[in-house]
């Protein structure tokens, strides 16, 4: 930080400056006593141990007098305390009021000091108060700029650190088991409990699905940790037992943008890979272009139709690929009310509600996609191979339309 203040400083601010700094050891002591009155948690250990402390009252108050003595100087001093301190994790408000502070103690020194040995006027005094708060104001604005820049460098470190250590657990220790142990504590994560994985699918390239969500799950005391892929929003979350499943999956509901998956729960760190396996299964059985949280489980068949997307192509192709073939409007007007019947337990008078047409009309579809298939909704096995086939179609649309993709 080469850049020097640009505060005026007049002739008796420099006098009375350098009568201070001869009395620095006692200005010092009164300021880190008024610090510690006014900031509670200096009284303890607090955010700097006592001797830290004192010494950087020290250094501060002894570069402030040197620079309105009117001694050459750099701004380097408030940029290096910035940086120190967001290293130590002290708030950035309790560092700007111990400055405050500092300065208050500086000022007020001077005024006594002045009318003690008539270094300066009344008159002096008023525009010396100008000149010292401008000063003042000046070296704040660096350090609170240093602050800043060091927390948002440390943030992003620390978010590297944290989802390298995410992924050591996603992958399970590349086969390390004592790698994952490690993490664990490192991400303040138990190795034994209940936990769940969470795939999100991103909004965009490298976007946060679940951007508030670790807070929104502190606040139902679950912890987690996240790690962001290109194309999803990954998560392993602790639970205190598997009945906060229920509130972890409407947590998700109301945060996330746009489709999710989550595992079933299991119960050590070293089985999160199958889960993240699992919880993939699950988002993709989710339909296309929905907004919704899948739990594994919940919807068997379609879990299994995309957890082998090739078998459950082929056979999409070969119960449905006439279908398929016919015109875009045809085709879904036929996948929909299939979809509908299925939905509404074979009731073509409850699809024919739905679909406001009348159920003689849903009848004639249903023997239309019969005749293309060459399967009978009569039959119960014929009727389970639609709904496979309807499956896979509608989770892996483009797959099926090329089966040897």
């Amino acid at each position: 930080m080469d850049a020097e203040p640009t505060t005026v400083l007049g002739e008796s601010t420099k006098r009375l400056a350098r009568i201070l700094l001869d009395g620095l050891p006692e200005l010092t002591e009164e300021t880190v006593r008024r610090i510690r009155e006014e900031l509670k948690v200096y009284q303890a250990a607090g955010p700097l141990p006592s001797g830290q402390l004192h010494e950087a009252v020290r250094d501060n108050l002894a570069y402030s007098l040197r620079g309105l003595a009117g001694e050459r100087i750099t701004l380097e001093a408030p940029h290096v305390t910035g940086r120190r301190r967001a290293e130590q994790g002290v708030p950035l408000a309790m560092v700007q009021t111990a400055y405050r502070i500092g300065f208050r103690c500086l000022w007020e020194r001077m005024v006594s000091e002045a009318k003690r040995t008539g270094a300066a006027s009344s008159d002096d005094l008023v525009a010396m108060a100008s000149e010292v708060w401008r000063y003042n104001d000046e070296v704040l604005a660096v350090m609170v700029d240093a602050f800043n820049e060091r927390t948002a460098a440390l943030k992003i470190q620390w978010d590297q650190e944290r989802s390298a250590l995410v992924d050591v657990v996603l992958r399970g220790g590349m086969g390390n088991p004592g790698l994952v142990l490690e993490a664990a504590d490192m991400l303040t994560l138990p190795y034994d409990g209940t936990f769940a994985v969470v795939v999100a699918h991103a909004p965009g390239l490298a976007r946060q699905a679940l951007p508030d969500i670790e807070p929104a799950l502190r606040n139902h005391q679950m912890g987690s940790a996240w790690r962001l892929t290109p194309d999803a929003h990954i998560g392993i979350v602790s639970m205190q037992d598997g009945t906060a499943m229920e509130q972890l999956v409407e947590t998700l509901r109301l945060q996330t943008v746009r489709r999710a998956g989550v595992s079933p729960c299991y119960s050590r760190l070293d089985q999160t890979p199958q889960a993240l396996h699992l919880a993939q299964v699950a988002l993709a059985s989710a339909a296309p272009r929905s907004e919704t949280v899948s739990v594994f489980d919940a919807s068997p068949l379609p879990m299994l139709v995309v957890s082998s997307p090739s078998t459950a192509s082929r056979i999409g192709h070969q119960v449905l690929g006439p279908l398929m073939d016919l015109p875009e409007g045809q085709r879904e007007q036929l996948l929909t009310t299939m979809s509908t019947y299925f939905t509404v337990d074979g009731s073509a008078d409850k699809a024919g509600k739905l679909l406001f047409c009348h159920p003689n009309t849903i009848r004639y579809r249903l023997r239309r996609i019969e005749q293309l298939s060459g399967r009978s909704f009569e039959r119960p096995l014929d009727s389970a191979e639609l709904y496979i086939a309807l499956q896979a179609v509608l989770r892996l649309p483009e797959v099926v339309r090329d089966p040897l993709h």
